[in-house]
């Protein structure tokens, strides 16, 4: 079909009238701003957490995507999302064509999920179209798109649809075996959805060779591949996108983790962890005076990442939760993760040294969640901090322990993990304090367990020491080091009480009088001998 050529009209009157300078230097630093960033209006946004962030605004406009995947990928459940996300975010409606499932069959697969679909289709922001194929439909002889052509344009006419979806393109062109015919026909539906000026998703199942299609051709003509997938891997299952392809716009090249959870899909994209974070020299509180006199500026760097790391027993979570308690009396909200203990357990455990956290979980200051780290992947884990930060808004998060978190993926997927979480407390000026377990065999090692210490900008190590005079257990405390701040090298008692916490400096051993005396007076006759 011939397109209509628009003119492009003169930029400035043609009488050379000139705008104001003030106006001028405006509308030049807008043309100087479009030259150097991409252009918006070619991407249409999903309204998917992340996705956009990795394909740098969306899928192409007025455009087709095809979006490959093996069974239970989540291909049908990214098209109702884009809808959902156009039709409630962007009031672009939507048409979901659908050749394998009923209307009452898709309501049913996301009645679990917070996509209220059903109160979309009947405000007619999205419409369900079911084609239903026959034998006789789909033969090569007979093969026809002029039935779907005018039941879709029908259907973008009555609610003035942007988005389209095509759930599966394989059922469309089952029966055609001609690959020229079915490149044609294929050429011809893509081209038709194009001229109708609507962003497209066509789903597809990965053929064999592979190729993102069974036919092969599809990945050829669309101007944009997503492929997506969901493999197991130590009996924990992982998803993960990719783009592919995607004509005409930069994007990440990486496979990203996603999760489909009650709030839809949510992408985790590594392209958002970045060295960008502004430096403060504001400082808060350690919650115990005495530890805040270790540093010369009076506490932690207010954005910045603590790591408390020791053996079992030694007071990491009681210098966490000191911590968390401080920040709750000076009206900041805090965010306590634990791995090992419920909520209430650690409410009734803390008191036992004066930390009272069930007063500021009443008063809506303090959240702790508990969760063993077992029961997801880290994903899922990641991505339950990304929403605890967006609702609950915190300007503190304790995550203890840390370690906890080893045996979920391989030593190279936990410190990407902890990595992007670190740039997610950064990037929002969250001060985030972390425990690590270390082994009872190296309590003296400062290595890290987790194998990110060299991300954190303070690093606190408590330890096991034994009195050799009383033989009695006590606590230890040094700072291994402080970005940013001066810092006491000296190790101090730690002294857990009913009183609370206390830093106390080391006893120093008495000098025994007569071993002195026996000293210097060798000392001196040694000097005698040798003058």
């Amino acid at each position: 079909m011939p397109t209509d050529r628009v003119a492009m009209k003169p930029t400035t009157p043609r009488n050379k009238v000139q705008p104001p300078a003030k106006l001028r230097k405006k509308i030049q630093r807008r043309n100087k701003d479009l030259r150097g960033a991409p252009d918006k209006s070619l991407k249409c946004p999903t309204g998917i957490k992340g996705f956009d962030q990795i394909t740098e605004g969306g899928l192409p406009r007025n455009r087709t995507t095809l979006i490959s995947g093996g069974a239970g990928s989540g291909k049908t459940l990214m098209g109702i999302d884009f809808l959902v996300g156009g039709a409630s975010k962007f009031a672009e409606p939507g048409i979901f064509v659908t050749f394998e499932e009923t209307e009452d069959e898709l309501y049913t697969d996301v009645a679990s999920l917070n996509l209220d679909l059903k109160a979309l289709v009947a405000r007619k922001k999205i419409t369900l179209e079911h084609v239903v194929l026959d034998r006789r439909d789909i033969q090569e002889t007979d093969f026809n798109l002029e039935g779907l052509f005018i039941r879709l344009e029908h259907a973008i006419d009555a609610i003035g649809a942007k988005r389209v979806v095509l759930d599966s393109i394989e059922s469309l062109f089952a029966g055609v075996t001609d690959l020229g015919i079915l490149r044609l026909e294929i050429k011809r539906l893509f081209r038709w959805l194009k001229e109708k000026h609507v962003t497209t998703i066509v789903t597809a199942e990965p053929g064999p060779a592979g190729s993102h299609t069974r036919h092969g051709l599809e990945e050829y003509i669309s101007d944009c591949i997503i492929f997506l997938d969901n493999r197991v891997h130590e009996q924990l299952a992982i998803r993960r996108i990719r783009v592919i392809k995607y004509r005409g716009s930069n994007h990440g090249t990486n496979e990203y983790p996603f999760v489909i959870d009650k709030d839809g899909l949510s992408v985790i994209p590594i392209t958002s962890a970045g060295l960008n974070h502004p430096g403060t020299k504001k400082k808060v509180s350690t919650g115990i005076p005495t530890l805040d006199k270790m540093f010369q500026g009076g506490g932690y760097i207010r954005g910045s990442t603590i790591l408390v790391s020791g053996t079992a027993g030694t007071g990491k979570t009681s210098l966490a939760a000191a911590f968390a308690v401080e920040r709750c009396k000076r009206g900041e909200r805090c965010l306590f993760l634990s791995y090992e203990e419920s909520s209430g357990q650690l409410i009734h455990n803390l008191s036992s040294i004066g930390l009272d956290l069930g007063t500021w979980v009443k008063k809506g200051l303090l959240k702790i969640v508990s969760t063993r780290p077992s029961f997801f992947g880290l994903e899922r884990h990641l991505l339950d901090l990304y929403k605890y930060i967006s609702d609950f808004k915190p300007q503190a998060v304790v995550i203890d322990p840390l370690t906890s978190l080893i045996g979920e993926g391989s030593q190279q997927e936990i410190q990407s993990m902890v990595t992007r979480m670190i740039d997610l407390l950064k990037s929002q000026g969250i001060t985030g304090l972390f425990t690590s377990l270390v082994s009872s065999t190296a309590q003296n090692f400062t290595g890290g367990e987790v194998g990110v210490s060299s991300l954190i900008d303070t690093w606190i190590v408590v330890r096991e020491i034994e009195d050799d005079v009383g033989k009695k257990r006590m606590r230890g405390l040094y700072i291994v080091k402080s970005r940013g701040m001066g810092h006491s090298s000296d190790v101090h008692k730690l002294i857990l009480s009913d009183a609370g916490i206390e830093i106390a400096a080391m006893d120093v051993p008495k000098k025994d009088s007569k071993q002195g005396k026996k000293v210097d007076k060798n000392v001196l006759q040694r000097k005698k001998d040798a003058t």
